[in-house]
C-alpha cells in the first residue's frame, strides 16, 4: 500500500548555525507524485535525508503512514522505515552485476536467493534491461545504470520512493527518456513518491503537486499549474521562468484599484517567456521597442533575446520566423503571463482608499 508522508514544522540545523530547513509542514497524499523544486542551497536534499532517516532533524516531526519516524528524541534508523531511495549517482555496487544490485534490496527480507534473483531479473526485464542482467556496473552506460537504481527501488515494493536528482547526471535525450521511465514504473506499483530537482521544466512535467524551497522555508505548495499561473512570491515565478522583471508604478489591478503615486509603492512586472509576442516596431500594436541581440533556432522556430534601451533584455521570446541580428523590433505583452509583485511594500486596501 502506498504510504502517506507527513512533515510538521521540521528543522534541521548543523553543527555552526547553518540552518538548512526551516520549520516545513507538509503533506503528501498516498500515491502521489510529488517534486519539490529548488535551487541548490534550498533545502531540498536535506529535506530527502531526513525522510530517509540519513540525517536527523533538529525539531519537528515525521510521520510515514501511520508511524512516527523523527522528531526532536527520536530517529528510526534508514532500514526501518520501508522506503527506496534513486541517487543522483545511482550508488550500484561495483562488484555486484546488475542483477544482484537489484537482488540487494530484497536481502533483508530474508527471502531465498535464487528467489530474490528471480524477482531481480523480472524487475529488470520491467525497465529495459533483461538482457543485460549480468553486467557490472562498469560494463553498463549511464542511463542504464540509473535503470538499474531504478529497478533497485521497484523490486522491493515499499509504499515510498525518493528520489535525489536521478537525471541530473545524464544527456538531455536520455534524462527525457528516463523521466518518463521513472514516472511510468513508480505510477504502475502506486507507490508514494518524493521527487527532487532544480529543473523546473522536469517539476512540472513530473509532479502531481509541487512544493517550491526558499533558503529552507517551504513559499508555495500546488498543482504545476497553479504554481506556474498564480505564483506567491517574484522568487518563485523568477525559479519558474521568466522572459523579463520591470519595476513598474502600479496605477490599477482587476477586483482592486490602487492608485500609486508615490514612488515607495513601485511594483513588479513579471513577465512569463509564452506571455511576449514579436510585432512591428513602428504603429501603436508594441508596449515596448528593442534591438535583437541573438537568435537561436529552437524546434520549430526562433527563440530571441531583446535589448531594451535601458540595457535590459528580455529572453526566451519566440516567434516562428527569424529576426536578424540588430533588427529593431516591438514587443507586446499579453495579460495572461503578466505577474505584479510589490517591489518595496504591499499596497493595503486601506491605503488604496486614502488615495483614492
Amino acid at each position: 500500500m502506498p504510504d502517506t508522508v507527513h512533515l510538521d514544522q521540521v528543522s534541521k540545523t548543523y553543527p555552526g548555525g547553518n540552518q538548512a530547513l526551516d520549520g516545513v509542514s507538509l503533506d503528501v497524499p498516498p500515491g502521489c507524485f510529488f517534486v519539490l523544486l529548488g535551487p541548490s542551497g534550498s533545502g531540498k536534499t536535506t529535506l530527502l535525508r531526513c525522510l530517509a532517516g540519513i540525517e536527523r532533524i533538529s525539531s519537528g516531526r515525521i510521520a510515514i503512514g501511520d508511524r512516527l519516524v523523527a522528531d526532536n528524541r527520536y530517529h528510526l534508523p534508514s532500514e526501518r522505515r520501508e522506503l527506496s531511495m534513486v541517487f543522483q549517482d545511482y550508488a550500484l555496487w561495483p562488484h555486484l552485476n546488475a542483477r544482484d544490485n537489484v537482488a540487494f534490496a530484497l536481502r533483508r527480507r530474508r527471502r531465498p536467493r535464487p528467489e530474490r534473483q528471480a524477482e531481480a531479473v523480472k524487475t529488470l526485464e520491467l525497465v529495459g534491461l533483461g538482457s543485460l542482467t549480468l553486467r557490472y556496473p562498469n560494463e553498463l552506460s549511464g542511463g542504464e545504470q540509473q535503470r538499474v537504481a531504478l529497478a533497485r527501488a521497484l523490486v522491493a515494493k515499499t509504499g515510498l520512493v525518493l528520489c535525489d536528482e536521478p537525471l541530473s547526471n545524464l544527456d538531455a535525450d536520455l534524462r527525457e527518456r528516463m523521466r518518463v521511465e521513472i514516472a511510468m514504473r513508480v505510477r504502475d506499483i502506486g507507490a508514494t513518491t518524493i521527487y527532487i530537482t532544480h529543473d523546473q521544466a522536469e517539476a512540472f512535467a513530473l509532479a502531481d503537486q509541487l512544493g517550491v524551497l526558499e533558503h529552507g522555508k517551504l513559499v508555495q505548495l500546488g498543482t504545476p499549474e497553479q504554481i506556474y499561473r498564480d505564483p506567491a512570491t517574484a522568487f518563485v515565478a523568477r525559479f519558474t521562468g521568466l522572459a523579463v522583471e520591470l519595476p513598474v508604478r502600479l496605477l490599477e489591478r482587476n477586483g482592486s484599484t490602487f492608485l500609486a503615486d508615490r514612488d515607495t509603492l513601485k511594483a513588479l512586472l513579471a513577465i512569463r517567456p509564452a506571455a511576449v509576442r514579436l510585432c512591428a516596431p513602428d504603429g501603436n500594436q508594441h508596449h515596448l521597442v528593442g534591438t535583437v541581440a541573438d537568435v537561436a533556432f529552437r524546434d520549430r522556430g526562433y527563440e530571441h533575446a531583446i535589448q531594451l534601451s535601458n540595457r535590459t533584455r528580455v529572453t526566451g521570446v519566440y516567434a516562428p520566423q527569424r529576426a536578424g541580428r540588430g533588427e529593431v523590433v516591438g514587443l507586446t505583452f499579453e495579460a495572461d503571463g503578466c505577474l505584479v509583485f510589490p517591489h518595496v511594500r504591499s499596497v493595503t486596501e486601506a491605503e488604496t482608499r486614502e488615495e483614492a
